[in-house]
């Protein structure tokens, strides 16, 4: 894929504008100080104003248009479609010359094989997969310079390799890494069924995915990218009856036997100057991260060898949207915190 310069002032389009994610994105979007949104593309919904779905983006005074952006035609394009429908239209794109950023998974997994075993598809473009940038942002400077084609890390996957990759990157774990992580409806997206009524919802909470979720292979494709490839993962996810917030909990065995001060350090150390990952010394809640690109990070010991660290990221901002705009940004060359000055919502 070939890059591009773009203006100062940024044409981005939106593809799955009328999903939680693509409005967070249009949100964010709108108080980017070198974004202009000039395309939002939405199924049959061609000439819909953006506020008939979502009323809280009225002042925008914003339309749906249908189809899908032509290559060249936008310097940005921001992809939140379902599973399968993304990667072909992602390579034809950036191939035209936009920065391509998929929010949904076709670009994740490194392996083609991958995807007919966890997303019941074969993969349109395989060649893409060998190309395109794994965009956690904080791993992944490097290679998201001038990257056309990005895929955006899972939101469960984000909150998980946050916490765990310090830990990785320094040849601490071993055995088995377990994550229990819970989550807000909102990750089901729109079109979600029954099981995510209000109804169904309050009161209670329950795993789900087991034992086949299609973020585990994600998760580990982190861990062994981080040098942690020896370690046997189970992942297990939960629903909460609350609307946004990812905590994820996860239950570590160490080569050395560290205290708190020095599993804390790690944080620290992974973490210093970091713009949006802010390590903790109590525990964080999920609510911390409300509404914003941040992300909270904890550890503690457990027993001889054993530690829990903890994630805290907002499903629909560091999760998707926010880290998505942060990934442009760097991608670009633009300030990496353009667009995501906003503070979590609190209480």
């Amino acid at each position: 894929m070939h890059n591009r310069r773009v203006s100062t002032l940024i044409r981005v389009a939106v593809v799955g504008a009328s999903g939680y994610a693509g409005a967070e994105l249009v949100r964010l979007l709108a108080g980017h100080p070198q974004a202009e949104i000039a395309a939002l593309y939405g199924r049959n919904r061609d000439g819909i104003p953006l506020a008939d779905e979502f009323p809280h983006l009225a002042p925008l005074g914003l339309r749906f248009v249908d189809g899908s952006p032509e290559p060249g035609e936008h310097d940005v394009v921001f992809l939140a479609l379902p599973h399968g429908a993304s990667a072909a239209v992602a390579v034809r794109l950036a191939e035209g010359g936009s920065t391509v950023i998929d929010i949904g998974s076709d670009l994740r997994l490194a392996d083609p094989a991958a995807y007919p075993d966890w997303y019941g598809f074969d993969h349109p473009a395989p060649d893409a997969l060998e190309t395109a940038v794994y965009g956690l942002t904080e791993f992944a400077r490097p290679r998201l310079h001038g990257a056309t084609l990005i895929a955006n890390p899972g939101c469960y996957p984000t909150a998980s390799l946050l916490a765990l990759t310090p830990f990785a990157r320094a040849g601490l774990l071993t055995g088995d890494v377990i994550v229990d992580a819970k989550s807000g409806v909102s990750g089901a997206g729109r079109s979600a069924g029954s099981d995510f009524l209000y109804t169904e919802l309050e009161g209670g909470t329950k795993a789900y995915g087991i034992p086949r979720h299609r973020h585990t292979p994600e998760i580990a494709q982190g861990l062994a990218a981080a040098g942690a490839d020896g370690v046997a993962l189970t992942f297990i996810p939960h629903l909460i009856p609350q609307v946004r917030g990812i905590i994820s909990t996860c239950y570590l065995n160490l080569a050395d036997d560290l205290d708190d001060t020095a599993l804390r350090s790690i944080l620290d150390d992974a973490y210093a100057g970091e713009p949006f990952v802010h390590p903790m010394a109590m525990p964080p809640s999920s609510k911390l991260a409300s509404g914003s690109n941040h992300a909270f990070v904890f550890a503690a010991r457990t027993g001889s060898r054993k530690a829990v660290v903890i994630g805290a990221i907002d499903n629909l901002g560091k999760g998707a949207a926010g880290q998505a705009v942060q990934n442009m940004n760097v991608a670009l060359g633009l300030e990496e915190t353009a667009g995501l000055g906003a503070l979590a919502v609190y209480p």
